[in-house]
């Protein structure tokens, strides 16, 4: 199979919640809502599908928003997918799932519908809105007798990470077949204070969750090693070497930003990375592949820019995360805020 290539697309604004972290309300409750009509859809479609087949690349679709469900022409998106037969997952809420619209969903090719868990019941509902915990518990059944795959993603900050331990064990319980995890990204100077977590306190964090992982080897969920300062951490372990013979000239992981994955939101413009600012142009306006290929997006290639990384013997392995760093100090190339590492 061809290797795959990510769109993250924001088809709607529209959400039941409103998340302390999330990218689209955290600075203004009063936005006002955007969401793409089913014409300019089917403009995206095509065009990342003409992208892909330029690039010898598998198109998968995220669809996201807000919440995807709520989109008007949600069920008709996904007759446009499976007529294409491009498989898809959803990035979404718990509120509108039941068996009835599980099994529709699989009918269509998705394949993974992902929900979040930010802490423990208390905290949780405290980030999201009251009785979101206890729902998202009870969908994961619900997604898996539809035959996908269902992913639980966590939100990682000083306010929760002594919870997340506890919360794998949950997770583990319920059969979730994924379980992963990324740091909390900064969208004001004060959340920046408020969530930020220390790096040799983010080391002692993933220690922790390392034991945990390991306690639960071998159970139904997979743990997906999503930040990419884990490659660090297990290369301190000793578990993760250099591969051998590796060429100077290739980065062969870490962040994907410039090379495996755009997001598309609802006004049609393209976004490097959607957990920073990073808009390249709009797909109504400039196909996507001359976006991929554009000078634009090369910043985001441009990895010897990096400050302390490029200094790294995981330069082509790791690289923190750009989007992270860019919360923080507004430059993406500066050293990543939770790095503990000296070059």
């Amino acid at each position: 199979m061809n290797p795959y290539f990510a769109f993250q697309w924001h088809i709607t604004d529209q959400c039941d919640q409103r998340c302390k972290h999330c990218y689209i309300f955290s600075e203004n409750n009063n936005i006002c809502l955007k969401e793409m009509s089913y014409e300019t859809m089917e403009r995206v479609v095509a065009s990342c599908m003409e992208m892909c087949e330029k690039l010898n690349r598998t198109p998968y679709f995220y669809i996201t928003g807000g919440d995807p469900i709520l989109h008007k022409d949600f069920w008709t998106l996904c007759e446009l997918l499976k007529e294409n037969n491009l498989d898809f997952g959803i990035l979404g809420n718990p509120f509108h799932l039941n068996d009835e619209v599980c099994k529709r969903l699989a009918f269509y090719g998705c394949k993974k519908y992902q929900l979040s868990l930010d802490g423990l019941h208390d905290t949780h509902d405290k980030f999201r809105k009251p009785g979101s915990f206890d729902a998202t518990l009870e969908k994961i059944a619900c997604i898996k007798n539809a035959g996908m795959y269902c992913a639980i993603m966590t939100t990682v900050s000083c306010v929760n990470a002594d919870e997340i331990p506890e919360l794998i064990d949950i997770v583990v319980e319920h059969k979730a077949d994924v379980f992963a995890f990324g740091r909390y990204c900064p969208t004001s100077e004060q959340t920046s204070e408020e969530y930020h977590i220390e790096p040799l306190a983010y080391k002692v964090f993933l220690e922790k969750v390392w034991d945990k992982f390991m306690q639960h080897k071998g159970c139904a969920t997979t743990f997906q090693l999503k930040d990419h300062l884990w490659t660090l951490f297990l290369y301190d372990k000793g578990i993760f070497k250099l591969p051998e013979g590796m060429d100077d000239d290739v980065i062969y992981d870490g962040c994907h930003c410039g090379s495996g994955h755009m997001t598309i939101l609802p006004t049609g413009d393209v976004y490097a990375c959607r957990r920073m600012e990073s808009k390249i142009g709009n797909v109504f306006e400039t196909p996507m592949y001359d976006l991929f290929t554009g000078k634009r997006l090369d910043c985001y290639r441009d990895y010897e820019k990096f400050e302390k990384c490029s200094k790294c013997e995981l330069f082509q392995l790791c690289r923190g995360c750009p989007a992270v760093t860019y919360g923080y100090t507004g430059n993406m190339y500066a050293p990543d805020p939770q790095c503990w590492k000296e070059v």
